[in-house]
């Protein structure tokens, strides 16, 4: 819910744009250009949307250059280079952040030796183990588990029922969502006749500051290294990485994905939804993997990589190319060939 309202003209100086209309239009929500009201702030990021703009009823609607004239049936535009990114620098004045007053909820236990830092914010039946550490300005939604010896940076949110481990480390301005497990045990065995046998796994889990790490996913401890979460990267929900990964920084790792162990993956590499990644493989810097690809070999750096196996990106769609092109052929050659010749 917004907290407060702006005018088109305050729009257009918060986001360095120029206005065109009515100035004194008040904004004190965000729409699409199909569904906002004239009290809502919209955009439209390319010609595509030219025919919306024209029926919209925003009060104000964001555009890039090419929109600057033509109908619209909002009262203003502002006029911008990158109407998406102006729309994020908006909606954040419109809706800031309300955080929970600093202070420890008489529910939670906090264990010996435990250290807490200015104007934290400890919510109900959180509990935090012996020696842990939690820096100034952190936030500690209900049912958070921290154990002996973890430490927290500086503002760092952690979301309901988030768990860390003994040897975490968690650095500032980080995000735990919901349910987000960190340094858990990674599932390591020795297989003999008798059975499947657990690895002791005494490594740790660092995440970098500014990290961000989705509901329910898992990041396992080191066995005996750590696994490693680069600064900035941002990792979606339902996501596991396994035992002694090292991610590079501002890597975006995207829901379903699975890593495991002992990989390493460079620094700005994106892996798609549902991307699979054998263990002990290398990842290169930049490197780009589609959606459902599975990775059974090194990356390169600054390569594109998709399928099942994976492979180069342009050698997957010219696969892909050549096999519908084969379509044709099989069904002629059915149509030749008599039934019971086909049936043995």
């Amino acid at each position: 819910m917004a907290t407060g309202s702006l005018t088109a003209q305050a729009v257009a100086d918060l986001v360095g744009g120029r206005l065109l209309g009515d100035g004194a239009v008040r904004i004190c929500t965000v729409g699409p250009l199909d569904k906002a009201g004239p009290d809502a702030l919209s955009f439209a990021v390319s010609g595509r949307y030219a025919a919306h703009l024209g029926t919209s009823r925003a009060g104000a609607v964001l555009v890039p250059e090419e929109l600057s004239t033509g109908d619209s049936g909002a009262r203003a535009r502002i006029v911008v280079a990158d109407p998406y990114g102006a729309l994020v620098r908006v909606v954040r004045a419109l809706f800031p952040d309300e955080p929970p007053a600093a202070g420890i909820d008489p529910t939670a236990r906090i264990g010996a030796g435990t250290e807490l830092g200015a104007d934290v914010s400890i919510g109900p039946f959180v509990v935090l183990g012996r020696n842990a550490r939690v820096g100034q300005r952190s936030r500690l939604a209900q049912h958070v588990t921290l154990d002996d010896g973890v430490t927290v940076g500086e503002d760092t949110v952690i979301g309901p029922g988030a768990v860390c481990y003994r040897g975490s480390r968690i650095g500032s301005r980080v995000v735990l969502k919901a349910g987000a497990i960190i340094g858990g045990e990674g599932f390591g065995y020795l297989s003999d006749r008798t059975g499947h046998h657990r690895i002791p796994h005494v490594g740790g889990c660092i995440l970098g500051d500014e990290v961000e790490v989705g509901s329910h996913s898992c990041i396992d401890r080191g066995s005996i290294d750590d696994t490693v979460v680069g600064r900035g990267t941002k990792i979606d929900n339902l996501v596991q990485v396994g035992h002694n990964v090292h991610i590079g920084e501002r890597c975006l790792i995207m829901a379903g994905v699975g890593i495991a162990g002992s990989t390493r993956i460079g620094n700005d590499v994106i892996l798609a939804g549902h991307v699979g990644v054998t263990d002990h493989l290398v990842i290169g810097d930049r490197a780009r993997i589609a959606a459902k690809s599975a990775i059974f070999g090194d990356v390169p750096p600054g390569a594109s990589f998709s399928g099942h196996p994976a492979r180069p990106h342009r050698q997957f769609l010219r696969a892909q190319a050549a096999m519908y092109r084969l379509v044709p052929i099989v069904d002629e050659l059915e149509r030749l060939v008599p039934e019971r010749v086909r049936d043995g």
